[in-house]
């Protein structure tokens, strides 16, 4: 069935009239708009399936910012490099046409210690990896901005355990050094997990607390075409990634931090 409905898309296409590349005569003139544009690098927690980004790109920036989600599950501030996705992330910054280019850029979870392949040292390596972020995107002529890491939900004795303090603060001494403009979202995050407790901060979870994915009852079965079964999220409850409502509402502070931090920026902002 989608073949047939591909070939007569087609064949409408091929009899349409030519399109209009300029506007009629006695039209006002017309005034050439050049969007900006707005680059998400980090992990997981800025992710699509498990961050505040994918809330963010569609509920809070208007059709003249493009929002370009490249943070990836499970990267650190340096295997994001070493496996090629900051070369990505640096071409998408070569692109013309936007009037001005901004990247936010969050690490830290993964770079902690235990992570083989992921991990890096807090008192050089990642500060040294942000330094080289930031030196690169402004020798591409776009705009650094640095997010302190999203906290994560663990609490001990009814108080948050912050064990990312030392990432969020590494990530603030490098802002202020080279000057780059700064998202604590650490430091929003963690108080609002704080004063939400334990068990109210749960709804911000992939999943309810005790419940686990599941996978599709049963594979696609084929009929005139070959059926190729989608990717399926791997979801989970834990205290670190985020669901829907989690999403939205640390992308909500996101963009009011962002809103402060950089006010060119508000006009292409929603709250």
């Amino acid at each position: 069935m989608i073949r047939y409905v591909l070939a007569a898309m087609l064949l409408a296409a091929a009899g349409a009239a030519p399109a209009q590349l300029t506007p009629p005569p006695g039209s006002p003139p017309v005034k050439r708009i050049e969007p900006s544009k707005v680059i998400l690098v980090g992990d997981s927690t800025t992710a699509v399936i498990g961050g505040w980004g994918p809330a963010f790109c569609a509920d809070h920036v208007t059709s003249f910012l493009a929002c370009v989600n490249l943070a990836r599950g499970g990267r650190s501030s340096g295997n994001y490099r070493w496996e090629g996705s900051w070369d990505v992330a640096r071409n998408e910054m070569r692109v013309s046409g936007y009037r001005r280019t901004w990247v936010l850029i969050q690490f830290g979870h993964n770079d902690q210690p235990g992570k083989p392949g992921r991990s890096t040292d807090l008192a050089t390596g990642f500060p040294e990896n942000l330094r080289r972020y930031v030196r690169e995107v402004r020798a591409l002529g776009a705009t650094p901005i640095l997010v302190t890491p999203l906290t994560r939900r663990i609490f001990e004795g009814g108080t948050l355990v912050d064990d990312l303090a030392p990432w969020a603060a590494a990530t603030r001494q490098v802002a202020a050094e080279l000057k780059v403009p700064l998202l604590d979202l650490h430091a929003d995050s963690r108080a609002a997990v704080q004063a939400l407790g334990p068990t109210v901060s749960q709804m911000f979870a992939q999943l309810p607390a005790g419940t686990q994915a599941t996978g599709p009852a049963a594979a696609p079965v084929a009929t005139e075409v070959q059926v190729q079964p989608l990717a399926t999220p791997k979801l989970s409850f834990d205290n670190t990634h985020l669901g829907k409502a989690g999403a939205a509402f640390f992308a909500t502070i996101v963009t009011k931090e962002l809103a402060e931090a950089v006010p060119e920026m508000r006009p292409l902002l929603v709250p």
